[in-house]
This record gives structure tokens, C-alpha cells and sequence, in this order.
């Protein structure tokens, strides 16, 4: 089954990545470093190399200045419909750019595929509220389980918005709205 619409992952929006470079959204101070290998003698805080950029939707590369923050996605697209999400509110851990990027790379497609991969499909209706999910296994590249996950949630008219995030650390990935 071949998908009737093209989606477009939205990363973190640049209003929301200057805010997030000053406190994240659990209200503490960002402390920038610089991605290294795994067993670098320099040490970082985390290995990240190869860890997912939500602000320009690609993996982490060694060298790269970047932060790891706490982000509400759905807090943040609340605050912009006027809507209450209640306890859906929550934040977790993301790696941004320690400062602003190009974004990411016109028609990428949907990024951090890897075969194998799981990840799940939450949906939202307009009050912030989850009206469903689906759990997606990665095929690899091309993928069209996330197109299949995609039509089917906004097949729902309930749903405004959907998440697409990790199983195995339950992070946010991206974001798609109803088109």
C-alpha cells in the first residue's frame, strides 16, 4: 500500500531552539559539549556521536558542539493551539546544536531510519489529549511503515497531531501535523 500523502518531519522549531539554548523545559541551564567517540580520552558527558539532532533531523557527528535537553513537544504545540494536554504534558531528552544550524536538509525524508528499529506513532487530538498510537518496526531504506502509521492516524479526524518517538528510550523523534 503506497501512501496518498507525503508527510514532512518537522524538527524542533528555531523559537523554540533559541529558548531551549538559554534553560530547557525543566527549567535548568544548558551545558554545551563537544561530541566524541565512544572511549575518546577527552571525554564528554554522554557519547552522542551518532545520537539523533532534533534540530536539524540528522545523527550526531564527532567534533560537533551540541546539548542535551529537556524538550515538551507537546507542551510547546499546546501553548501554540490554545489547547491543555493535562498529565500528556511531558519532557524528555533531546540533542540540539549548542547553536543555531542550517535545519534540516531539504526532502531528507524521514530521518533516524534503521532497520530493526522500533518506534511509536502517538496521536493527538486538539485538546493535547492522546486519542491513540501504533508501535512501527523499521524496515530500513526506503520505509513505508512510517507512511502506513501516518495514514492511519490521520485517517482518524480527531487527530491534529502525532509524535513519532523511540521505543527503546521512549524519546521524541519528530513531529508531524495533519496535513
Amino acid at each position: 500500500m503506497t501512501s496518498l500523502v507525503s508527510y514532512t518531519p518537522l524538527p524542533i522549531a528555531p523559537a523554540a531552539l533559541r529558548e531551549l539554548r538559554a534553560a530547557d523545559d525543566s527549567g535548568r541551564p544548558v551545558r554545551p559539549f563537544t561530541a566524541r567517540e565512544a572511549g575518546d580520552p577527552a571525554g564528554a558527558p554522554v557519547d552522542a556521536v551518532g545520537s539523533p539532532l532534533r534540530c536539524c533531523l540528522r545523527a550526531v557527528e564527532p567534533g560537533e558542539r551540541i546539548a542535551l535537553v529537556s524538550y515538551a513537544p507537546l507542551r510547546r504545540w499546546a501553548a501554540e493551539h490554545g489547547a491543555e494536554p493535562g498529565a500528556y504534558d511531558e519532557a524528555g531528552p533531546v540533542f540540539v546544536h549548542a547553536a543555531e544550524c542550517a535545519g534540516p536538509a531539504a526532502s531528507a525524508g524521514y530521518p533516524f531510519l534503521r532497520a530493526g528499529a522500533l518506534r511509536t506513532v502517538r496521536r493527538y487530538d486538539a485538546r493535547g489529549r492522546i486519542v491513540g498510537g501504533r508501535l512501527v518496526e523499521l524496515t530500513g531504506t526506503p520505509d513505508t511503515s512510517l507512511d502506513q502509521a501516518l495514514d492511519e492516524a490521520f485517517t482518524d479526524p480527531r487527530v491534529r497531531v502525532a509524535h513519532v518517538r523511540a521505543v527503546e528510550y521512549g524519546c521524541f523523534h519528530f513531529e508531524v501535523r495533519r496535513p
